[in-house]
């Protein structure tokens, strides 16, 4: 098969939103940009069409999509939210819509269980992407990330062709994505003391935000609980190379003849591992800045990267766990669990 690579810039991003829907009227699916990394969008109610991203990214079927949509009205299309939760789930809307949130709450009958993974609740999320929520304006889209199961999330079109080309009809190139790490979800819950947010995912929007509008709590899962979210599996975002984090530079110990990559925060300061060997290749989160924000936008480019060099391990340091640092820790630490 071949790949279409279609731009949608300023000028001409309808074009590009236009072709799309053919595409995925035709029951095919589609690579689209979002504010956070690209994702493998298919019609969320024709689950031939949802089946075949499954397939495409060899994605296990008891891990569930996320649904978008394309304005904050669509929700009940999709969902059902309890009475209980309205004033709870009206806030967040809107102090997060459009944007990197996602929601988990009832589906409704018609949602296919397979983009559930035969779960009673569906996970909802109203993207900043132009691009993104206008196809979803026409119909809502189930759409994990743009690659192989297990995998770096691809933050570029081009990180979408590497992984998926040959595979998919159409990739729509909408730039690079603004935030870099998958949407924070959470799912919203009454009890006896009131309203309160299970995360079950972190992301751009960190949890100091999110007190704001409910006590966030954070689930306790064992290997043998249900997945409830998208991101619940413990060997995720992987590269195809062995992956070490670590947090005291006194931990690591070189091995003689190994090519060591380094996954860097800042490439400097008591925390780094600059100069703890002779590093084969080097990448910088945030280069001389220090910044936790523009990390996560540059994480799985920097991992990418690291990935594709002449390297036998990469090595991460860690980063302070405040704000969307607890996103990026979380993403290093499955990555190492799966490139173990």
């Amino acid at each position: 098969m071949d790949t279409k690579l279609v731009v949608a810039d300023f000028e001409d991003w309808r074009d590009a939103v236009a072709e799309a829907m053919t595409v995925l009227e035709a029951g095919e699916v589609v690579a689209l940009p979002t504010e956070t990394v690209y994702g493998l969008a298919a019609d969320a109610f024709n689950a031939e069409a949802v089946a075949k991203v499954f397939e495409v990214k060899e994605r296990p079927s008891f891990d569930p999509l996320i649904v978008h949509i394309g304005h904050k009205r669509d929700l009940d299309i999709v969902a059902e939210v309890p009475e209980e939760l309205e004033d709870v789930v009206d806030d967040l809307i809107a102090a997060h819509w459009p944007g990197p949130l996602t929601l988990v709450l009832p589906k409704k009958a018609d949602v296919p269980d397979l983009v559930t993974s035969g779960l009673g609740t569906v996970a909802v999320r109203l993207s900043d992407h132009e691009v993104m929520r206008a196809v979803a304006k026409e119909i809502p889209i189930a759409a994990p990330s743009a690659n192989r199961f297990g995998r770096i999330s691809p933050t570029s079109a081009q990180a979408v062709i590497e992984e998926l080309g040959g595979k998919i009809p159409l990739v729509i190139d909408g730039g690079a994505c603004r935030d870099g790490l998958e949407s924070t979800i959470v799912a919203p819950e009454m009890t006896d003391k009131g309203p309160i947010l299970r995360l079950l995912r972190p992301g751009p929007i960190p949890k100091e935000e999110l007190r704001q509008i409910a006590k966030v709590v954070k689930p306790k899962r064992t290997k043998e609980d249900h997945i409830e979210a998208p991101g619940q599996v413990e060997s995720h975002y992987a590269p195809t190379k062995p992956l070490i984090l670590v947090d005291k530079p006194e931990d690591f110990v070189p091995e003689e003849g190994v090519k060591y990559g380094l996954l860097s925060y800042r490439g400097e300061g008591k925390s780094s591992l600059m100069e703890a060997t002779e590093w084969a290749h080097i990448e910088v989160m945030s280069p001389g800045k220090g910044k936790l924000a523009e990390g996560a936008v540059r994480l799985f480019y920097c991992l990418r990267s690291l990935d594709a060099a002449e390297v036998d391990v990469i090595v991460s340091e860690s980063v302070s766990e405040t704000g969307i640092g607890v996103a990026i820790m979380d993403r290093l630490r499955r990555a190492a669990a799966g490139s173990a």
